[in-house]
């Protein structure tokens, strides 16, 4: 009987192989899933630096289009300053809006008697006018947006209220 009660208490003393099995099973596991973190952590942090980068270099080239556009209208104004041909300046005033126009840059240049717009035009003056008050008289310089963003806006006169004299009872007609 003493050696049946000898053998449990062996057992007990001693590791179960199946414990340490699991417990290598749990550290390689364990190992495992740090390794994948930190794979997810270095791919997230090179995709990170990876869009860092292409911001930088949309921004640093973001008008190597818009630039390589006009680089034919600067040649070919050069061209027309060397030959002092009039029809080469107008050429060259057709290719430089053609790359605005490609570049997305409209004109602002509003016609007498059209509604002055804070937003896209700039009151240089205003002048007495029979036309009604505040709409465009003369545009002073064209203005340009980018999209829906105004560049610069037009430069204009505008139209103001004719003034009547007050209080001169006397005409010119009562002089003679």
């Amino acid at each position: 009987m003493q050696e049946e009660s000898v053998q449990p208490q062996k057992a007990e003393n001693q590791p179960s192989p199946s414990l340490e099995e699991q417990l290598a099973e749990a550290r390689a596991k364990l190992a495992e899933q740090r390794d994948q973190m930190l794979r997810t952590a270095a791919e997230a942090d090179n995709a990170r630096k990876r869009a860092q980068t292409e911001a930088a270099n949309a921004q640093k080239y973001a008008l190597e289009r818009f630039a390589n556009g006009l680089l034919p209208v600067l040649d070919s104004l050069e061209a027309a300053v060397r030959s002092a041909d009039l029809s080469g300046v107008e050429l060259v005033l057709r290719q430089l809006a053609t790359a605005l126009d490609k570049a997305n840059i409209r004109e602002v240049n509003p016609a007498p008697g059209e509604r002055f717009d804070p937003y896209r035009h700039q009151a240089m003056a205003a002048v007495e006018s029979n036309t009604e008050p505040n709409t465009v008289v003369s545009v002073m310089q064209k203005g340009y947006t980018l999209a829906d963003r105004v560049l610069r806006p037009a430069l204009v006169t505008v139209a103001k209220a004719v003034e009547k004299p007050a209080g001169n009872p006397i005409s010119d007609t009562d002089l003679d």
